[in-house]
């Protein structure tokens, strides 16, 4: 099986999982006051999420700012989400740092060994080594929960809909997602698959930055996402787009916040998916592109 394909088969599992999901037990309002969520990649936007969604009780930090500003953790609760449990940092930290849970699917990983406590992420893979997209659904849903209460939909209807709109789309080779509080990390997690699966030329933004500053480099035939319920704003940045010339898609959305994670977070992984066959991709470009990702390895592990 090449990647791209164990991709596809990892996205069309997330069904099943969510039914399994385990939520777990919402920290109190004086727990969050005390807690900074922290990772790397996908992991940054899984805590990001957790940071929106308690409206910024809790915080959010790089690892590599707790590290160096180590008077940041010393009376705080560090939750570290990391897939692997072997991102470097995040053991400096969790070393120095006096409660560290960490939210992996690596049990035995070093950074499980000198946690405090483990939050063990039970998605099921195929075991190939390939962009994260049903590991990314459990530690975002993982933080949400750990913040408040969720419901999540039983239905399939969320994913049919990302599935229909992702595959009417057309993006070019240098695209911009835009979002705003919680979508924020989505736009930032969708960026992530452009890079890792295409190597395409991606960016992500807040939609009010975006007008500031990114939009100064937006080219002719450049693609504009907007992760954002419609509304007055921001329909009317899609229209002065057009008129310049920008493809620009905007999609329709639920209107409950974690329906809107989970289109969302499909919405990204199927927009790429879609690309990569269009294009008669085989293999991610992460996978494709060794001498990258050796120096990758080299500084994250």
């Amino acid at each position: 099986m090449n990647t791209i394909e164990a991709y596809e088969k990892d996205i069309e599992l997330q069904l099943d999982f969510l039914k399994s999901f385990r939520k777990q037990v919402p920290l109190s309002y004086n727990q969050q006051k005390d807690t900074i969520f922290s990772g790397s990649g996908d992991s940054l936007a899984s805590a990001m999420l957790a940071e929106s969604f308690s409206e910024g009780m809790v915080k959010v930090m790089d690892p590599l700012d707790l590290y160096k500003n180590k008077q940041l953790i010393k009376s705080k609760h560090i939750y570290f989400v990391s897939i692997s449990g072997n991102t470097l940092t995040n053991i400096k930290v969790a070393k120095i740092a006096k409660r560290v849970t960490a939210i992996t699917s690596k049990p035995e990983s070093r950074l499980a060994k000198v946690s405090s406590e483990t939050i063990l992420l039970t998605a099921p893979n195929n075991e190939i080594f390939t962009a994260g997209s049903i590991s990314f659904l459990d530690s975002a849903l993982t933080c949400i929960s750990l913040i408040k209460k969720i419901v999540i939909p039983k239905d399939s209807k969320i994913f049919s809909k990302a599935k229909s709109d992702a595959k009417k789309a057309k993006v070019s080779k240098r695209i911009f997602v835009l979002g705003n509080l919680f979508t924020f990390p989505l736009a930032m997690y969708c960026a992530a698959k452009f890079y890792e699966i295409l190597g395409y030329d991606a960016h992500y933004s807040r939609i009010e930055q975006f007008s500031h500053m990114e939009l100064f480099s937006v080219k002719n035939g450049d693609t504009i996402i907007i992760f954002e319920e419609k509304n007055s704003h921001n329909q009317q940045l899609g229209r002065n787009l057009k008129k310049i010339g920008i493809n620009v898609i905007h999609p329709n959305v639920p209107s409950k916040k974690i329906s809107q994670m989970l289109y969302y977070t499909f919405f990204s992984q199927l927009l790429v998916l879609f690309e990569a066959k269009k294009k008669k991709r085989k293999d991610c470009h992460f996978v494709t592109a060794k001498k990258i990702r050796n120096v990758s390895n080299q500084m994250i592990y």
